[in-house]
């Protein structure tokens, strides 16, 4: 686990944690309260464990609010075992509710009763903008409710005093997304795992017959699950709340429909949100839509609501590990609080948790309201954030190709390359940047087999229809190699010039990477290099220098979580186990080691954190611990190439060994699988803009002034796009040298070790554990012009 911080004596910096971070007597109350959302459990398991790790006592409140005013046995103290075994269940399991009763004073006073007899003063609510609004006025009426008490002679003077404020941290649970301020809302991404999971089975069944089908999916008042969705499969046409069609779409729609079958499409996927409107705020259904196809094409159409299957089922890697992020995040804000410090809710911007004053949040969600309401739809969409506005955008782009006669020819041709091993994922991104290139007006050249093909002449143009049901493809539809264009560089030149092309777009991981950097090398002795050259990193490892993410490796996460998942569940039948799992990545410890946090892991190896025989064996004796109590199993992730000679069958047979009589031991080496299968959702729509994007580039460059006959030498003509933190950036490979660890072909920064201790911590080791600056609100404002980085 390296640095042995896991020896029970905690480190000067964990000591220095726990000194800024003291729980000690204070008592945290946690609730889900409103729709459950998949990922609610992670949250609750977080809050939890951290509360009991900085030494606070954590109470469960069952069913919302209700639990809340009614008292007694709804409201009952946790213990680290008890959010065992929770990380992979959907829903909540401390019940959620409406609660009439605490939208009325009376009921707010018998809530702060109950929570005055455990001496609870911080709240932590996962639930919705009502479930926050609530807590916020509770808040804020709290010291009024005290005097009440105290009056009614129910607690005395020294309890007001002692518990005179009341600290809320809000988490947004909620399936649609639809709260201001956060890029992703708990549970969004797995409901969008459902919906995309019934869109791949029924465009097998479609395809058979020719089939239109209708699919209404969940958001009342947002359409953020219909949009991405249908981002994320292609749709033909899509209804959304913020953005009505225009009048007439009803024969655009079906203008649109017959051209797709002309084009030999046999299948047509409509999405509706079940709010969907038109411009005069007149409901859109799913039977009308049916009903328009029927007697205006004939076509054969069905209909299929999904419903309540989008709020079920075991929650997607990403959502377990935004929401043990959050967890922490909330605890560590609820403790940091003073009474001068407002409501504030922890929310993801990015890829970093930030903390927003909440009812600034509550108001901008509200104002989206008012602005659909009042038919002001363009401001709706802008009030939804960048990130809503720009899959809109994409959308469009992407689903609907303009006539011939309205492209306006660049006559420049771009060429389109995969590189390095296969990942879900690549062919949306293909998808995108042919599409994007052509409503550009380029001529798009795809490569089939990577540089080998490209030096052997395997180019062929692609036209609008040929990427057509790519999105939801795994591997590489055109073939990819790991080989370098080194030793092909004339031959690929000779293609270069034969074809013409002007621009190049390398889809890859980190092959693709050092291919950039053979080709910006080789553009003094070939000028056919000196082209725009962009990559997008794709890779399940997520090793790429100049990118937190990779396409693929959102998937080959949901592999590991799943596999780990059914091994628990294997080990609950014979008790007192442990499995040994080895993951992916290269020397790159990212799948390891957030597979150990979305897995609920006791341990991951990882090269990028050296470890030796001693936390090896504190290891074995944390494992040896933890069959004494009821929780007896446990998972330990190790990193395919996280040590030379501790293998995994060094470790497997070091454990079976030092836990002869405790426990057992069985290994898994996952392989190829995590490379395999349907692309993620996060995958699919991450691919599907980042390409976007980088065919926009291409064209800007393309027009600067002389732009196609000009020779692109300088260092910014050769980029990796990627996100940092917030911003989508196109860093140039020769800038991103410095940041490289060649041997280990990894960045020499990686941003996720930061949650490393995290994983720890839910895992009760000790661990120094950074905590955000201070605790400082950001505001809520407008992005600046920078790219938002938002999924």
């Amino acid at each position: 686990m390296g640095d042995h911080d896991v020896s029970p004596n905690p480190k000067g910096s964990f000591r220095k944690f726990l000194e800024q971070l003291s729980g000690a007597g204070k008592a945290i109350g946690v609730l889900t309260s409103g729709g459950d959302a998949q990922g609610m459990n992670a949250a609750v398991r977080a809050v939890v464990r951290m509360g009991i790790y900085v030494g606070a006592k954590v109470y469960f409140i069952y069913e919302g609010y209700q639990g809340m005013v009614d008292g007694g046995s709804n409201i009952v103290e946790a213990d680290w075992e008890s959010v065992s075994s929770i990380l992979q269940v959907g829903g909540t399991i401390i019940g959620s509710a409406r609660c009439k009763d605490f939208r009325s004073r009376e009921g707010r006073l018998k809530a702060a009763h109950n929570l005055l007899q455990l001496g609870i003063t911080n709240l932590c609510v996962i639930g919705g903008d009502g479930s926050l609004t609530g807590a916020n006025i509770f808040r804020k009426e709290w010291s009024g409710l005290l005097e009440e008490l105290a009056r009614e002679g129910k607690i005395n003077t020294e309890e007001v005093q002692k518990h005179g404020y009341l600290n809320v941290v809000g988490m947004v649970g909620s399936i649609d997304n639809d709260f201001c301020g956060t890029d992703m809302t708990i549970g969004t991404d797995s409901a969008l795992h459902r919906i995309i999971e019934v869109v791949d089975a029924i465009m097998t069944t479609a395809q058979s017959h020719q089939r239109t089908f209708v699919l209404e999916v969940m958001g009342r008042h947002c359409g953020y699950l219909a949009l991405v969705s249908a981002l994320a499969c292609g749709a033909d046409w899509v209804f959304l709340p913020e953005s009505p069609p225009e009048e007439g779409w009803q024969e655009n729609m079906c203008i649109k429909l017959s051209e797709n079958r002309a084009r030999k499409k046999r299948l047509n996927i409509i999405i509706v949100a079940e709010g969907a409107i038109d411009t005069q705020n007149r409901a859109i259904t799913s039977e009308q839509i049916k009903e328009l196809v029927v007697t205006q094409l004939g076509y054969d159409t069905r209909v299929t609501i999904l419903g309540h299957v989008q709020r079920g089922g075991t929650p997607s890697a990403f959502d377990r590990i935004l929401a043990s992020r959050m967890g922490v995040e909330a605890v560590v804000a609820l403790l940091q609080a003073t009474p001068e410090t407002p409501a504030c809710v922890v929310s993801l911007s990015g890829n970093q948790a930030v903390r927003l004053p909440l009812m600034e949040c509550v108001q901008m969600t509200q104002e989206v309201q008012k602005a659909m309401d009042e038919r002001r739809f363009k401001d709706a969409v802008q009030l939804r954030g960048r990130s809503f506005e720009n899959n809109l955008n994409t959308y469009k782009r992407l689903a609907i190709k303009l006539p011939d006669s309205q492209i306006r020819k660049s006559n420049c041709n771009v060429g389109i390359v995969n590189v390095g091993a296969p990942a879900a994922g690549m062919n949306a991104a293909v998808r995108a940047a042919v599409r994007v290139g052509i409503s550009d007006g380029h001529k798009v050249f795809a490569v089939y087999d990577g540089f080998e093909g490209f030096a052997k002449g395997q180019v062929k143009e692609f036209g609008w229809a040929d990427v057509g049901g790519w999105t939801g493809q795994g591997g590489s539809i055109l073939g990819t190699k790991r080989t370098l264009p080194g030793k092909y560089l004339e031959d690929i030149a000779s293609q270069m010039h034969t074809h013409g092309i002007n621009a190049l777009l390398i889809i890859g991981g980190f092959e693709a990477y050092l291919g950039l950097l053979e080709l910006s090398a080789a553009r003094e002795k070939h000028k056919e290099f000196c082209v725009p050259m962009v990559m997008v990193p794709a890779t399940v490892s997520n090793n790429v220098p100049g990118s937190d993410f990779s396409i693929g490796a959102d998937t080959a996460l949901n592999t590991i979580t799943d596999t780990c998942d059914r091994i628990k569940q294997s080990a609950s039948g014979t008790k007192r186990r442990v499995f040994i799992i080895e993951t992916m990545g290269g020397y790159c410890g990212y799948l390891a080691n957030m597979g150990a946090l979305a897995a609920g892991a006791d341990a991951a190896y990882i090269f990028e954190e050296p470890f030796d025989i001693r936390d090896l064996q504190s290891n074995v004796e944390h494992l040896t611990e933890k069959m004494k109590t009821t929780i007896q199993r446990g998972l330990v992730l190790r990193n395919e190439s996280c040590s030379e000679n501790y293998t995994t069958d060094f470790i497997y047979q070091l454990y079976s060994e030092e836990g002869k009589g405790v426990f057992d031991c069985r290994k898994n080496v996952l392989g190829h699988m995590q490379q395999g299968g349907a692309p993620s959702p996060f995958d699919r729509n991450f691919g599907t803009k980042i390409s976007a994007r980088a065919m926009q580039w291409i064209s800007a460059k393309l027009k600067e002034p002389a732009g196609r006959g000009k020779r692109f030498v300088s260092d910014d003509s050769v980029c990796v796009l990627g996100i940092s933190k917030r911003n989508l950036l196109f860093q140039p490979v020769a800038e991103l040298k410095e940041e490289t660890d060649f041997v280990h072909r990894i960045p020499k920064e990686q941003w996720w070790l930061k949650l490393r201790p995290l994983m720890k911590i839910l895992a009760k080791y000790k661990a120094s554990f950074e905590v955000s600056d201070a605790g400082q609100l950001e505001p809520m404002q407008p992005r600046g012009p920078e790219e938002p980085a938002t999924i």
